[in-house]
Formats: C-alpha cells, sequence, structure tokens
C-alpha cells in the first residue's frame, strides 16, 4: 500500500523509519518532511497545515493510508477531510481534537468524565483569572486554552508571577489567540510520566511509558520547551498504575467521547502527574510526543503499520503489539537561544558518524540540506536515540554519539534519564 505521513519533526522521521520497515508499504510519502526523512520516504513540499493541498496529493496519488503527525493540521480538519475524500486516516477529527486544541474543554470533559485532574478556573477576562490566582494562592500553574507548541505552560511560585504570565498570554499575546482564554490550575506534586493508547473509537491498547524532560535546564529547571529528551520505560509506571490509569483515566474518556457524539480515532497522549494520592491528567494530546515517539519506534518490535490500520477499522479489540526489553533514550539537540530567539542556518557535521554507532539512530527535525551541507532550521533540531540494556546504557550510548556530532551552535541537557538513574542507583 502507499502511505503518506504528514509532519516534518522528529516525531515524523520517527515515524516514517518504522512504517518503511513495514511489508505492507510499498512506497511512502512525507509531506513536507525533512533530510533525514528523505532517507526513507518521498518528500513532498506540501506544508502540514495545507489541507486542501495535503488533500489534493493523496486524491492524485491514489494514497491507501495517511497518518497524521501533529497536531495542528488535526485540530484543522484534516482527518475529516481527508475520510469525506474516502482515504483511510490515522488520527482524531476536528471534534475529538479538541482534547487538545483546548484545555478548557480537555478539563471539563475530564470533569464530566470522572478522571481525576488538577483543580482548575477558565477564564477569558484577565482580572477575573487574576482575582481567582490571588484567592487560590501559589504555587500555581497558567495555560494558554489553545495550542501553543507545547510552550503554554507557565509555572508560578509567587502570586506576582501567576499574574504576570497572565498579562503576557492574553495582553500582550506572547501565544498569539491561544491566550484568548487561559486554564488557571492546581499545582501539582510528583512525578510526571507520558502514557499513551491506540483508539479506535471503542478500544484502548496501551503502549510503553515513557518519560519526557520538559525544562531547557539541567535539573528540570528553566522555562518549559517542546521536550528536550525521554526515555522509555518509565520505572514510575508501575503494572499496577497502568492498570490504574486504563481503568479510570483512559476507558472512562473513551467511553464519555463515544457518548458525546465524537468519538476518538487515533494515538491518545495522556500526560500525568503520580503521586502517593492517586494518578491525575495534566493534559491530553491527541499526537504521538515528540520526542517520546521516538524512543517508542526504537523499543517496538511489532510491525507499526498493521496497529495503525487496526485503530483506523475499529478493530483494536483483536490486537496487540510486542516491544524489545531493552531501553531506548533521545537526546534533544536544540539551537542555542532555544526556546527563546535562535539563529538560523548553522552547519551541523557529524551526524553520520553518530548514525555508525551501535545502536544509536538520529533523527531530524529541525533540518535543510543546502547543496550537501546540512543546516538548522529550528529550535528542536536533532534527536539522538540510542538502545541499551538499562536506562544507564541507552545514556551512555547516547552521549556517546552526540560527542561524534559538530555544532557549534547547538547543545543539549546531559542529565536525560536522571530520575530513573536516581531510582536505580538508591535500590
Amino acid at each position: 500500500m502507499d502511505v503518506l505521513v504528514v509532519g516534518g519533526g522528529g516525531r515524523e522521521h520517527a515515524l516514517c523509519w518504522s512504517i518503511a520497515a513495514s511489508p505492507l508499504c510499498d512506497h511512502l510519502y512525507c509531506a513536507p518532511g525533512n533530510p533525514g526523512i528523505a532517507q526513507e520516504a518521498e518528500c513532498v513540499p506540501i506544508s502540514a497545515e495545507d489541507i486542501d493541498g495535503l488533500v489534493r496529493f493523496a486524491k492524485d496519488k491514489a494514497v491507501d493510508f495517511v497518518v497524521v503527525g501533529p497536531e495542528v493540521p488535526l485540530v484543522m480538519g484534516l482527518a475529516d477531510r481527508l475520510r469525506e475524500a474516502g482515504i483511510k486516516t490515522f488520527g482524531p477529527s476536528a471534534a475529538a481534537s479538541q482534547i487538545e486544541g483546548s484545555k478548557a474543554y480537555m478539563k471539563d470533559l475530564l470533569m464530566k468524565s470522572g478522571v481525576p485532574t488538577a483543580a482548575y478556573g477558565r477564564f477569558k477576562d484577565s482580572n477575573a483569572a487574576k482575582t481567582y490566582i490571588t484567592e487560590q494562592g501559589a504555587p500555581i500553574v497558567v495555560k494558554t486554552d489553545g495550542l501553543a507548541a507545547g510552550k503554554g505552560v507557565i509555572l508560578c511560585d509567587t502570586i506576582e508571577e501567576a499574574h504576570a504570565a497572565v498579562d503576557s498570554m492574553m495582553t500582550d499575546k506572547a501565544f498569539g489567540d491561544a491566550g484568548n482564554e487561559v486554564v488557571i490550575e492546581e499545582f501539582l506534586v510528583g512525578e510526571e510520566a507520558s502514557f499513551f493508547v491506540l483508539v479506535d473509537g471503542t478500544h484502548a491498547l496501551p503502549l510503553i511509558s515513557a518519560q519526557d524532560h520538559k525544562a531547557v535546564g539541567e535539573g528540570d529547571i528553566g522555562p518549559n520547551t517542546g521536550g528536550m529528551g525521554a526515555y522509555s520505560p518509565a520505572p514510575v509506571m508501575t503494572d499496577a498504575i497502568t492498570e490504574e490509569v486504563m481503568n479510570t483515566i483512559i476507558n472512562p474518556t473513551v467511553k464519555t467521547m463515544v457518548d458525546m457524539g465524537t468519538p476518538y480515532v487515533g494515538v491518545l497522549f495522556a500526560g500525568l502527574m503520580i503521586s502517593k494520592s492517586g494518578t491525575k491528567v495534566l493534559e491530553y494530546n491527541v499526537r504521538f510526543g515528540d520526542p517520546e515517539c521516538q524512543v517508542l519506534m526504537r523499543r517496538l518490535k511489532s510491525d507499526i503499520l498493521p496497529a495503525l490500520i487496526a485503530a483506523a477499522d475499529g478493530q483494536l479489540d483483536r490486537f496487540n503489539l510486542r516491544w524489545h526489553d531493552d531501553a531506548a533514550m533521545v537526546v534533544v539537540m536544540a539551537a542555542n537561544g532555544y526556546p527563546g530567539s535562535y539563529k538560523k542556518g548553522s552547519e551541523i557535521k557529524g551526524v553520520e558518524t553518530a548514525n555508525d554507532q551501535a545502536g544509536v539512530v538520529v533523527f531530524h527535525a529541525g533540518t535543510k540540506d543546502e547543496n550537501g551541507t546540512l543546516t538548522a532550521t529550528g529550535g528542536r533540531v536533532l534527536s539522538v536515540t540510542a538502545m541499551g540494556g538499562s536506562v544507564i546504557a541507552a545514556q551512555t550510548n547516547a552521549y556517546k554519539a552526540i560527542e561524534a556530532i559538530d555544532w557549534p551552535g547547538g547543545f543539549c541537557r546531559r542529565d536525560i534519564g536522571w530520575r530513573a538513574i536516581e531510582r536505580k542507583t538508591k535500590a
């Protein structure tokens, strides 16, 4: 079959790398792709947000199956348009995608489902938001309602910081229209984990766990980013907690969405906070995490393509997946200055040398091939993945590969996986 993957980041490179290995895939396209993806698929110069162009291309090429990577085209209704054109698609409808497209919608849905989550208020008026913050006290969390590329969440230690966050979002429009409404949340204490399930509308198939590192600085300090690294498995996600999450979080959410007339089809990503008092949902996302997808695809032993098709066909109740026992780690290399302003166009050398190391695969995100020279074009630029018999071994292999990459214009965190390693060391 001919397959189209939509997107051009590290997540989509990992998906293309995995899908290209499937014997079911005769030809793989990716729109728009990147230089790394070009080694796995035929890249076509269509933006992931060009809905008309993507639908037209899929029809013209008689594409059999489309996998949508990023959240924005899903919220814009790409999956709906493709299905209307008779093209089988992995990804939720625009209505179902509101579970990520609007944090306020998501929080209301969780409350309706009885799913445990942080106490919250939603506000379209900045003064009302500030009053609520003053009443609740700090620490507290301020979030944009709309999509903000993973950066619209500010953890505030003081009331003054929270008021400033509201001004930044609602008055200064630091995140554009995403800040027209804000969600103010209770500050939860515990350990975060990323939990993924494939959903076919009524059935949910759990995938393996992962843990992301959102903060830009080592020790999890500094502003939030799209993700500076991840590893799998996440030791905090025990079998008992996994069962708890399926019973109290995932299954009630899936059922409520069916009852609301917006059944969910695709991958559902739950950001969790795990503490001694129980597990709560921080957020839902309608796509594979980036960089969590990279470690999931590295550990996946089964063919990914039949699983995605089974989700699209409503057949997940008859499906299962197999995983490698080894741990996987991804370390993100980002442009200096990220997540703030950064320069584009700096040259990157040594990626092929890093790729040649045992157990290492370097996925591209924000890169461009300029007449044979690899340059950086984005904030998060490379995802260096490695396998190992333990998280410690995977970490050693990942950072060894990074040493082979010559890129003065970039940086990475040097402590990815620290929670798992600290837990193992104490044990």
